[in-house]
Parts: structure tokens; sequence; C-alpha cells
């Protein structure tokens, strides 16, 4: 099926288009048109005078046109969530939960709009002040530029126009080019909505080209985008004076100690670990373990990592499917390669098989080795063999990325200390890493971005405070 562009609330084709192939079968699933900088340019000219006529729409209007968008997404769950596998190759059972959450998001973000809310200011509480009226609101920002990537193509989405669009502003929408048609669906039932607002959404597609037009343009006042480190420094040196919200990956790890249910830990990691074949932000890439449990606890990750099911997303039972190409794959095979001879244990069976990895629990790894060191975004999870929890802390800190840690024990001092020493955006105790509840503040430290992403805090982020005195 084919993605067409939305410039504002109006369909276009193009005779030049991309495909996108699965990456499990290499099927051609949807294409999408090429679109170039002119077509970037028009789409911010009509959000640009969208944005107008948005700030000046009833909050009801726009809380019911998400809860419209939610209703929708209900009815079409299960053609949204094939088209997800479709193109991304996530596993069925994933991609409905993704929609699940997808769901939740919007509504959140409806919800949490009808809450927001400036506040009144004493101005007579300082010696140099005197009595008045005076409050702040919050204003919508006008137009909101969001940039999306492949990993969850539908509710990383949503954590962007949802919130955007419910606090009155215009967007203009890059997705992934890895999944056009997820977006293009999503979009479309905001732009078909009866609540809808004419032209505050327009999707357009490509890579640098456009997104660089988007990005220097001085229409829009956010630049929202979700993706790797380089194409975050490409934004923020290209933008201008304008927010930026970057949400750019991590190195996410755990410490299991002494006293945590290692049965229990083992199971969770090797969730976190390999859940989307380990395409995610806050993917488990590390773990420290004490050095009094630490065998014991590998052969119990390793043997919960083998009861993984490797094969075909469609697969009601498949947890791990394919990498989101055969680059990808042929990288992660590289990382343990080179692991291995650099003196790393494999404890499970990594092979490569076209565009789908299967996991890898590595053991006896050292800091130097590059498979800690940066993001392998793959089914790779590595075991660090540490003394005690201040060299956990030390190691753990020790990385460019502060996006999630966590911790697995019963020792309430090291939890506190945990929650103190960790030099992350996100603190996870007795779970992974890879917890997140779309509910809650999203964002890191460090390089992994700034920002906070969640429907309540990109409100904050999608709106500017206006402060008002009446003398």
């Amino acid at each position: 099926m084919e993605a067409k562009i939305f410039f504002g609330s109006s369909e276009e084709s193009r005779e030049k288009v991309l495909k996108r192939e699965s990456p499990y079968d290499g099927k051609v699933v949807s294409t999408a048109p090429v679109c170039d900088a002119e077509d970037a340019k028009k789409a911010l000219g009509i959000a640009q005078q969208a944005a107008k006529v948005a700030k000046k729409t009833t909050l009801a209007q726009r809380v019911e046109w998400l809860l419209d968008v939610a209703k929708k997404l209900e009815q079409n769950k299960e053609d949204i969530a094939q088209t997800i596998t479709d193109e991304v190759g996530k596993p069925i059972a994933f991609s409905r939960v993704e929609v699940d959450r997808c769901i939740e998001t919007v509504k959140l973000s409806a919800e949490f709009a009808r809450t927001m809310h400036g506040e009144t200011i004493s101005t007579d509480a300082t010696l140099s002040g005197k009595k008045t009226n005076a409050f702040f609101v919050r204003e919508p920002v006008g137009v909101v530029v969001a940039i999306t990537p492949f990993n969850f193509p539908l509710n990383l989405v949503a954590h962007k126009l949802a919130p955007a669009l419910v606090a009155g502003n215009a967007v203009v929408l890059k997705p992934t080019p890895e999944a056009p048609l997820t977006a293009y669906k999503f979009a479309k039932l905001f732009i078909k909505s009866k609540y809808a607002i004419k032209d505050a959404l327009s999707v357009v597609y490509g890579d640098a080209e456009v997104g660089g037009t988007l990005v220097a343009s001085d229409i829009p006042r956010v630049i929202s985008f979700t993706g790797s480190v380089p194409v975050g420094n490409i934004i923020t040196k290209s933008a201008g004076i304008k927010k930026v919200s970057l949400e750019l990956g991590g190195n996410a790890a755990t410490f299991i100690d002494q006293s945590a249910d290692l049965a229990y830990a083992a199971q969770r990691c090797a969730f976190g670990a390999f859940i989307n074949s380990g395409q995610v932000c806050i993917s488990l890439q590390r773990i420290y373990v004490h050095s009094d449990i630490y065998e014991e606890f590998a052969e119990i990750l390793a043997e919960e990592t083998q009861k993984l099911v490797v094969g075909s997303p469609y697969d009601e039972k498949t947890f791990i499917g394919p990498l989101i190409n055969e680059d990808a794959a042929k990288r992660a095979f590289n990382w343990v390669e080179s692991a291995i001879k650099e003196g790393a244990r494999a404890m499970t069976n990594p092979k490569i098989d076209g565009r789908t990895f299967s996991p890898a629990v590595m053991a006896d790894v050292t800091d130097d080795m590059a498979i800690v060191c940066e993001e392998v975004f793959a089914p790779i999870v590595s075991l660090v063999k540490v003394d005690d929890f201040d060299m956990a802390i030390e190691k753990m800190n020790n990385s460019p990325y502060g996006l999630q840690f966590s911790i697995f024990t019963n020792d309430l001092k090291n939890t506190k200390k945990a929650i103190e020493d960790f030099e992350a955006g996100g603190v996870v105790v007795n779970d992974i890493p890879t917890l997140r509840f779309d509910i809650q503040p999203y964002g890191g430290v460090k390089l992994s971005g700034v920002g906070r992403e969640g429907p309540k805090f990109a409100l904050e982020e999608f709106t500017e405070i206006k402060s008002v005195v009446i003398c």
C-alpha cells in the first residue's frame, strides 16, 4: 500500500516512490513518495498558517480530537499492528502491544491537556515588589517539527503528535523511511477525524535533505527528534534559536547484587536485553554482576535466553524477529566476533541468518571491549564481573550515555545509593532499565539527549509561558 504526502489536510501522490522491503523476507510491503526540500518548505508554510487557527480552537475540541483518534485506533488495531510487523519486522505480539500503548499515549495526552494550567504570582512577596494581579499562562509554541525512528514507528510518533496537537500547535511530521505506511495510517486518523483542525498536521518523507530543511527553517519553534547521536549533533548545530528536544539513545545497564532473586533477575534481564531484537534505546546492554554470584547468574541468564523463540515475526510465539536490515545483522555478528577475539565468552549460540541474529549472552567482558562502550542496538548483552556496588556504579557511569539504569537488590542501602549516584535520566529498582511507562517522564542526560517525553512533560516542551501583570 502507498503512503501519501499530507500537505495539511490535502493528500498528494508522486510517480517517484521509495519501496519498503520487509526485514523478514524482503518482499515489498509499502511505498512512499520521494520528497525534497521544496516539499518540506511547502509543509512548513501550511503549518505556519494552520498554527494561527489551531491556537484559537477550544481545548474541548482538541481533547475530543485525540479521543476520536484513540477510538479509531482501537477499531483498526489489527491492521495497524500488521503494518508495523510488515515494515519493521517486529513480532506481531509486540506490534499489538505497541498499538495498545499508542492508544494510552493519545488518551493520556488528552487527559493531561485538561489539567494543564498556569499559576498566580504574589508580586508583593518581595520588598521591591507591589500588589498586582499577576499570573502566567501556557500557550502553544506554534509549529512543531517531529522526526521519528523505526523501532517504535507508531508509539514514538504518538508521543510527539498527540501532546503537540492537543496543546494547540501545528505539526510537520517526518517519519522514519523504514515505516512510512505506519505513520501515514496514524496521521490519517488525525486528519480525517470530524474534530480535526484543518491543515494542523502535515506529513513528508525523506532523509537528510528533507530533515535538514525542516530543522534549519525559521518557521518551527520546536524540533522534537528521536534518533542517533550523530544526527542529534547535526540538528543542534543547524536548528538555530528554537527549542530542541532530543532523545538520542543509550547504553542501558543494571547491577545484580548478592541479595537479588537471581531467577527473577535473569528472566527479566533476558526480556530487557532481547525485546524488539535489542533495537530499543533502553535495551539492557550491560549487566554488572557481583563476583560472588557471577557464574551462577550467567548460567541462569543463558538458560532463560535459550527459551526465547527466534523466527518469523508473524508467528504468535516469536520473541525475536529480524533486525531492521542485513547491515544491522552483520554489524551485530561482528560485535560478537570481535569480543570473542578479545577474550569474551559466548554463553549462547549467536548466529546470523539473513536479517535475523540469534541472541548473544557474552560473559567475561571487560571495560575496554567495544561491545560495552558503544550502543549495539542488537540482541547482545554483556556480563561484567565486579567486586562491589561501588565498582559497578563507577563502571556504569563511565559512559557517554545516561538514559536509564537499574539495580536488582533487596538491600535498602544499595537502593538509595543507586537513586542518588546513577548518572541517568531514569532509575529502576528490581526490574530492567528497559522498563518504561508512557505516563512517566522519559529522557536522558549526557549524550542521551535533552528534554523529556511522556504526555504531561511533552506538553511543557510544546508550550511556552506568557507572564501577565495587571496593575
